[in-house]
């Protein structure tokens, strides 16, 4: 019978090369083996991105970003619609051609065609975007802030000071949450935006000095530098104050008289028109005459004769045309405004239910 052949210690491995075998220990033929696919490998480096879906859907349903968002829609649908009546007002209140509203129709009709009503509505629209975003959401958040301060200040009765056998309690429940509010939003939306009012001045009021965008910015760019964009920014912020203030103290004051006469939480949407519309017919009427001074500030030197100041803009328009020309394009300003005013209310309260309320969106 054939002899077996030995077999190798079975702790050792042997390679043949031609006729000759090469006893190869176990351990060494174990390192010279590939890694294979379930083997660990010796360095792993790998990179996670953090899933940001959840935190940023959480961002856009804060109150803050609700309110901001609202206010943007709610600014360009409200423009979107009403711009004719925009560029009419402009024209009237600076003293560009006719001296009513139907001549200011048929003057732009005729002169610039149907897309002349909207010149400017670009910008416009630029503007309003962001100026309504700024303004009711600071409205808002300074609303807030102030209420709560209130009911602190309630509950601890406010510092006292002392003199002598006079005791003082400062409180702030004489100050009124939302004129504060309508104040401060005012202020910083103008502070934010007014370069682009600028701009649409400019736009509406003399189009064939300014034909577009791009040639309006270099060219007050060039003629005054960037300090040229905030011309009349110090008569705009007197203007804006007692506007903004009367005009967010008016809606909030009717519409709560109006929910408290009729036993309710809140006003529907025909509601919420005719009270935004209220509010801004008489914050309009009040603040009116330093409207057409500050117009007159913005666009004065195109014509050559801008005043030094507000005072003074209003001593000319009173020596020029009498009392009655502070309120030279009152009409046509109170056709836009109260429009304006019931439309954006209406639109501001609808985008938050959506966005803040049932969360359609977000």
């Amino acid at each position: 019978m054939p002899q077996k052949s030995p077999s190798l210690p079975q702790k050792n491995r042997y390679r043949v090369f031609g006729n000759m075998a090469l006893v190869v220990p176990k351990e060494l033929d174990e390192l010279e083996k590939p890694f294979s696919l379930h083997s660990p490998k010796p360095f792993e480096i790998r990179l996670q991105v953090p899933d940001l879906r959840v935190p940023i859907r959480n961002f856009l349903r804060t109150t803050e970003v609700g309110e901001f968002l609202s206010g943007a829609l709610a600014g360009a649908m409200t423009k979107a619609v009403l711009a004719p009546l925009e560029t009419i007002r402009t024209r009237l209140v600076v003293g560009v051609g006719s001296k009513n509203i139907t001549g200011s129709f048929i003057e732009i009709i005729e002169q610039q065609g149907w897309q002349g009503l909207w010149a400017g509505n670009g910008i416009n629209m630029l503007r309003i975007i962001p100026t309504q975003a700024i303004e009711l959401g600071t409205f808002e958040c300074i609303k807030r802030t102030m209420t709560s301060a209130q009911e602190k200040w309630k509950q601890i009765e406010g510092p006292k000071l002392q003199i002598g056998h006079v005791n003082v309690n400062f409180s702030l429940s004489w100050v009124s949450p939302v004129a504060v509010a309508g104040a401060a939003a005012g202020i910083v939306s103008t502070l934010a935006c007014h370069p682009l009012e600028v701009l649409k001045d400019r736009l509406t009021v003399s189009p064939d000095i300014y034909p577009s965008l791009s040639i309006a910015i270099s060219k007050i760019y060039k003629d005054g530098g960037v300090g040229a964009f905030y011309a009349g920014l110090s008569p705009t912020l007197v203007g804006m104050l007692p506007y903004s203030t009367c005009y967010y103290f008016m809606y909030e004051k009717l519409k709560k008289s109006y929910c408290q006469s009729k036993k309710k939480k809140s006003l529907n949407r025909p509601e919420m028109l005719v009270v935004g519309a209220l509010a801004g017919f008489t914050a309009s009427t009040i603040s009116f005459p330093l409207e057409v001074a500050r117009k007159r500030l913005m666009v004065g030197a195109l014509q050559g004769k801008c005043p030094p100041n507000m005072v003074a803009a209003l001593a000319e328009v009173i020596r020029d045309e009498g009392l009655t020309g502070l309120y030279r394009g009152w009409g046509a300003s109170c056709l836009k405004v109260m429009p304006a005013s019931g439309i954006t209310w209406t639109f501001y309260e609808a985008w938050k239910d959506m966005l803040l309320v049932e969360k359609r969106i977000l």
